[in-house]
């Protein structure tokens, strides 16, 4: 296996260098603000996961309650370093899975026509539009107003990729859910560049 948090380092050094110094600035103080801190407010492993139905990219709904389960919240298909860690997913976690007898469900806000950060994700990819699910696990925040233009500049406006009147977004964070929709584990990253490791997740679909 590859060594995921290694290589969202390295992706963090290549972002840094490859866009303009004044974005840069705003982009570390930003993530400086997220490193160590605590997701106090986030669902504790023991309670249920909410019965909520989600749409896919294809509208049909899906029940994220439905497990066993490993559910991957990311902030949405702009995010260099979410789309590294699906990959990741795919490659080191999701073939595990189909012998453990889970699946993988990803999440983001993002509006279900463009939730896909790839064509070649093997997994589901669902949207929770306006952050209702993310708001009822206690993992969403709402960005600084002084941010806004920064990422105004790289990905385009936030609030309409995510069709949300609300600036928020989820930390990223993996739940594993077992077959009777109860949550035995969540990691939550409030420093978006890193995640939790493919053997991580794995351990615990183990444990199960």
């Amino acid at each position: 296996m590859g060594d995921l948090n290694a290589d969202l380092a390295e992706l963090r050094g290549n972002v840094a260098g490859h866009v303009p110094a004044d974005i840069a600035e705003v982009l570390k103080a930003d993530r400086a603000k997220f490193v160590g801190v605590v997701a106090e407010t986030a669902a504790k492993p023991g309670t249920a996961m909410p019965d909520l139905a989600l749409p896919d990219a294809s509208g049909a709904k899906v029940s994220v309650a439905d497990g066993p389960a490993v559910v991957v919240f990311y902030r949405g298909a702009w995010c260099p370093y979410c789309n590294l860690a699906l990959r990741a997913y795919q490659q080191e976690v999701l073939p595990e899975l189909g012998k453990l007898g889970a699946k993988l469900v990803a999440i983001s806000p993002q509006l279900p026509d463009g939730s896909l950060s790839t064509n070649d994700l093997a997994f589901t990819v669902l949207s929770d539009v306006d952050n209702e699910l993310g708001r009822a696990l206690g993992i969403t925040f709402r960005l600084s107003p002084e941010t806004k233009p920064a990422f105004d500049t790289l990905i385009g406006d936030v609030e309409k990729i995510n069709g949300a009147q609300e600036w928020e977004l989820p930390y990223p964070t993996v739940l594993v859910v077992d077959g009777d929709g109860v949550i035995r584990f969540i990691d939550v990253h409030p420093d978006y560049t890193t995640r939790t490791a493919p053997a991580d997740v794995l351990a615990a679909v183990k444990a199960l």
